[in-house]
């Protein structure tokens, strides 16, 4: 009988099996809140439907109630000078009046609201104000305990809190309020952050331990301490030192499983997928041709980025490529090489964008660059029978019936090379002979399955196609590699030349805004054209905005009535904007009165001025966008950002604050990348991550140029995991795979091919 042989049993267990609350898990892993009926909505409304969303809620700040003061000590501290910049008082509202108005000093012709009150203690009172804040009144009645904190000063000899922030409770003496360094949540009128803190403590007494899916071998690595002690010690940390460490791990997580799934999808794709593979473009080449052509030279960072394509589009697997770049810095040159490099090959490519504007200026702009490269006539040959001048469609929803089945016809019989258009290419009737290449523009603006929906048309045969998504949204790269780590990211962070500066500035008020008319009256004088951009359509009766339909007749009447005012605004019908857009192309136009359907794809070099109205209501990467629709041509060009916001109270009011700085630092720089990190700042990122659509996983304690050097971190581990380990199946990899996929929405890491 022959002797046994040992052999290792690859994916046996060796040890035993993980056990605790799993922080992702969903379904029937998730645990049951246990919180009272009258409090479910008010939680749901929160997003906490599970113990698991409840731990997720992390604090906002945390306050170190181990310091606590009396009023009587604190007024000893005043008279000594030995006072810090913010004490905290736990006290009773003693008085609270009602809100008064008074005149503003620094505005004579507007008012401010003034508050005032009295807070006490066992040892003394003192006096509170707040501007501009009447619920401060409404929730500040006599005899309300709260914890108050802020700056200390003296008003006519007495002591006095200018604006303290405060929380209300029940008693003050509860174990998880007093004695202790105290979380702050971001709470609701209807759930107060003590509510939530009484909640946390009873469910962290509950819950036992939390399972920990990272492997010893990285948290030793990494330093970091056990996802238990994390959770544990961000809701009630013994000592600053206990945040700080716990703040490490979570941040660790978010990020780590999150480029775990990126990683793992890129890697999936590469391995599984196969592609259309093209040879490298060479000198006589079709997309070098047109490059040879242009009327300019490209950018380094252009030729760089058509480089990568190029070496992408050689390749057994699919191209997965993210453009980014300024608004004006040729991401359609790049996109049309890469079609260029398809239909070199004889086959097709798709070019797919949000608006029919978009799609409208991209069938033009190609078509051009197109013409000078290859001439106008699409029948002659350039090459014998190696190809010719490629076949350029455009397909809309407003395509007329017999054109549309015309382009239909051409696209199945592989007589169209190039098709452009908007949601219409990816309609059941739109089926390809060879779909290569799908390039998706503006590419947040679309959800996972329709750009899925695009890629499919190549068929199950054929191979899948390659994708080249574009982004006029600026974002540093390490937001980039976060957002889109399973792409590879090309960055255009040069303007071509010949691009003239933008001269831009804030309007305050209806003086400032006639001054912006005599702007656009000189320009138009000189020969140039302008836009004048509103937030609204129509005019509404719960706002004092105004609309571009409203203001075009007024522009028309009483303030241009010598010149040519156009209207465009996305809800007419698409021969009416497209006649619009056309007569201002064409300059019979002079003032296009228009909303923000002008925001993307238009390119009017002649348009020399921008004023946009009501320019509070615009995020910060929409006006820059909105920007980059002159400064298009040879002359010298304005941008004006009208506001009739009072921003000299911004002081007071944060929102005000909030208002100034965007407009402010539109104001001062042209430079997208570093508008985009003010807008990273004011908006968080994970209003950034939602914008993908595509089943991100949801960022809470991340700041992403905060915490770049992680990322970085968090990306080389995971790449190293999964090239060992693909499939995650190693037993110390169980976990991390679970918790992957619960973090991912179902089916999104299946979906390789849809970015």
């Amino acid at each position: 009988m022959p002797q046994a042989t040992t052999r290792p049993i690859v994916g046996e267990v060796v040890g035993p099996r993980p056990t605790g609350l799993e922080l992702f898990g969903r379904g029937p892993r998730a645990r049951g809140l246990e919180a009272t009926a009258a409090r479910r909505p008010a939680l749901e409304k929160m997003g906490i439907v599970s113990v698991q969303d409840l731990l997720q809620h992390y604090p906002r700040r945390h306050v170190d109630r181990t310091k606590l003061h009396t009023i009587a000590e604190i007024a000893h501290a005043v008279t000594e000078g030995t006072v810090g910049q913010e004490v905290q008082i736990h006290a009773t509202v003693d008085q609270m009046s009602k809100p008064v108005r008074i005149p503003n000093k620094k505005k004579p012709r507007s008012t401010r609201t003034l508050i005032k009150g009295r807070i006490k203690d066992e040892t003394g009172s003192i006096d509170v104000t707040w501007f501009n804040q009447e619920w401060v009144a409404r929730k500040l009645t006599p005899g309300t305990q709260g914890f108050f904190y802020g700056r200390l000063g003296t008003f006519r000899g007495k002591l006095q809190m200018t604006a303290p922030r405060f929380e209300l409770v029940k008693t003050g003496h509860e174990p998880f309020n007093v004695g202790r360094i105290i979380p702050i949540y971001p709470a609701t009128a209807d759930m107060t952050s003590d509510q939530i803190r009484k909640l946390m403590w009873d469910s962290m007494n509950r819950i036992g331990e939390v399972l920990d899916p990272l492997p010893d071998e990285i948290r030793r690595e990494v330093h970091l301490i056990s996802r238990n002690d994390a959770l544990r010690n961000i809701h009630f940390p013994d000592d600053a030192e206990d945040v700080f460490k716990a703040r490490a791990r979570l941040i660790f997580d978010e990020v780590f499983t999150l480029q775990l799934g990126l990683v793992y999808r890129k890697r999936k794709l590469e391995l599984s997928v196969r592609g259309i593979p093209h040879p490298e473009p060479k000198a006589d080449s079709l997309p070098e041709i047109f490059v040879a052509e242009l009327p300019f030279e490209l950018t380094k960072a252009q030729r760089k980025a058509c480089e990568e394509v190029a070496s992408d589009m050689t390749k057994s697997y699919p191209m997965h490529r993210l453009v980014e770049g300024e608004v004006g810095s040729g991401k359609t040159v790049v996109a049309v090489y890469a079609c260029l490099i398809a239909i070199a090959g004889k086959r097709q490519a798709a070019i797919m964008a949000p608006t029919e504007v978009l799609a409208e200026q991209h069938h033009l702009t190609v078509n051009e660059l197109l013409d000078r490269a290859f001439g106008a006539d699409e029948a002659r040959n350039l090459f014998a029978d190696v190809s010719k001048r490629p076949v350029v469609r455009l397909l809309t929803g407003s395509t007329p019936a017999a054109q549309r089945e015309e382009i239909l016809d051409g696209v199945a019989s592989g007589n169209i090379d190039l098709l452009i258009g908007t949601h219409a290419l990816i309609q059941e009737q739109v089926a390809f002979q060879n779909l290569a290449l799908a390039v998706v523009d503006e590419q947040h603006r679309f959800g996972v399955h329709q750009r899925k929906a695009l890629m499919d048309k190549a068929g199950e045969d054929a191979g899948s196609p390659d994708i080249l998504v574009m982004t006029a949204t600026p974002i540093p790269r390490s937001l980039a590699v976060t957002i889109y780590g399973d792409l590879d990211v090309s960055i255009l962070d040069e303007l071509p030349r010949g691009r003239r500066p933008i001269a831009t500035r804030v309007a305050l008020g209806e003086k400032d805004r006639r001054a912006a008319y005599d702007v656009i009256r000189s320009q138009v004088t000189a020969g140039r054209q302008a836009f004048v951009v509103y937030a609204l359509r129509d005019e509404s009766n719960k706002t004092e905005l105004r609309s571009a339909k409203g203001e075009a007749a007024r522009l028309a009447k009483e303030v241009f009535p010598d010149l040519a005012v156009g209207l465009v605004h996305g809800d007419m019908k698409s021969a009416d904007k497209e006649e619009a857009m056309n007569a201002f192309r064409e300059g019979r136009t002079d003032v296009l009165v228009a909303t923000t359907v002008i925001e993307v794809g238009v390119d009017i070099p002649n348009a020399s001025v921008m004023l946009i109205e009501d320019a509070d209501r615009f995020g910060l990467a929409q006006l820059h966008q909105l920007r980059g629709r002159i400064g298009r041509g040879p002359h010298d060009s304005y941008c004006i950002l009208s506001t009739d916001v009072d921003l000299s109270t911004a002081d007071d009011d944060p929102s005000v604050a909030a208002v100034a700085e965007r407009l402010h630092a539109v104001a001062s720089t042209s430079d997208g990348f570093k508008l985009a990190e003010v807008d990273l700042r004011q908006r968080g990122e994970g209003q950034l991550f939602g914008a993908r659509q595509s089943g991100m996983p949801q960022l809470k304690m991340v700041r992403v140029l905060q915490h770049q050097d992680i990322i970085k971190r968090a990306r080389d581990i995971a790449t190293r995991i999964i090239d060992e380990d693909a499939e995650l199946r190693a037993y110390e990899h169980t976990w991390l795979r679970t918790e992957m996929e619960d973090r991912f929405p179902d089916g999104a890491l299946e979906v390789v091919q849809s970015g």
